[in-house]
């Protein structure tokens, strides 16, 4: 059934060879033919639950095992994340999340499980940086132009709600450029789009993926991409940096955790598998048509990460007096 729901929506890309571990890596983990979970706490269909599964299928093929995706949305990923924490550490569960979940920590301090104690990183696994857009038929034809009519005038921009990435870089763009443009929170990002769009939006600082059809139907124009580097498929937008605010750097990423709990040898063949698997051609090639960039990286490097992102957006979340409600 998982194998048909795949291949029905797309996302089953070429079959890599399988792996020739009968009874698995290390002391018999994973067993041929058992089954793991993963956790997607975000509702099928979005962009953290086709990677997963993209991860998923290749991890199921490649150790013989049937890979479960297990939706379970809600509280902005904080219902799974937490079922998953409470989980046995035994590597049959894992958790897929995102740059939410790094924001969640600071934003919800009294969620039921805490996200550096609890769970442990296997593997960052790709990342897909934010794209300031505006409607097509605006007067914006840069981010200088944003920032001077953010200044001479009153502004509004969308998110996909409050304490969300596009919220959180929105933050950082009236830091960064001493502006006041109005939070309007959605529920969502495609309403956003819609309402943008339509016009009722002066500017969405957007997760790539939810704005790159409209981009390339020229519904939307982007502004720029809050990245280091141009995205491939938006040669012409330029960087934030090229665009005169190189502080404005945000990517939403999303990567694989386990319970922590988990011993440290099960953990080091996860992560290895998994940064095998973002490096094949056929893989990277499907996150890219995704607007995904692989930035596969080990379990050690991802808690560098990790770490470094609770701080920094925890920072913003304060500063900025930003809450959930």
């Amino acid at each position: 059934m998982q194998r048909r729901t795949l291949l029905q929506a797309g996302l089953a890309p070429a079959l890599l060879p399988l792996s020739s571990w009968a009874q698995g890596p290390v002391g018999g983990y994973p067993k041929a033919g058992s089954t793991l979970r993963y956790i997607v706490p975000f509702p099928p269909g979005g962009l953290t639950d086709v990677m997963a599964r993209l991860v998923g299928q290749q991890l199921g093929e490649r150790w013989k095992l049937n890979v479960v995706i297990d939706n379970k949305p809600g509280s902005g990923g904080q219902i799974g994340a937490a079922e998953a924490s409470k989980a046995a550490g035994d590597g049959q569960t894992l958790l897929a999340i995102t740059l939410a979940h790094a924001i969640n920590h600071t934003l919800y301090p009294k969620a039921s499980y805490n996200l550096l104690k609890d769970l442990r990183p296997v593997a960052l696994l790709a990342g897909s940086p934010m794209v300031v857009v505006v409607p097509a038929g605006s007067r914006l034809q840069s981010l200088q132009d944003l920032v001077a009519a953010a200044k001479g005038g009153k502004l509004n921009a969308g998110s996909s709600g409050n304490g969300t990435p596009p919220h959180l870089t929105l933050a950082l763009f009236n830091e960064l450029a001493k502006t006041s443009i109005q939070h309007v929170p959605y529920k969502g990002g495609a309403p956003s789009m819609t309402d943008l769009i339509g016009g009722q939006l002066d500017v969405v600082f957007s997760n790539y993926p939810e704005s790159m059809a409209h981009i390339k139907s020229g519904k939307l124009r982007a502004l720029a991409v809050a990245s280091s580097a141009r995205i491939p498929s938006l040669p012409d937008v330029p960087t934030s940096a090229e665009a005169g605010m190189p502080g404005l750097a945000i990517e939403s990423w999303t990567g694989m955790l386990v319970p922590a709990s988990t011993p440290d040898a099960v953990v080091d063949a996860l992560s290895a598998e998994a940064v095998k698997i973002m490096a094949a051609p056929e893989v990277g090639e499907r996150a890219r048509t995704l607007g995904f960039r692989v930035d596969a990286r080990d379990a050690k490097a991802f808690q560098t990460f990790l770490a470094n992102e609770v701080e920094r957006w925890g920072r913003l979340i304060v500063s900025a007096k930003i809450s959930a409600d």
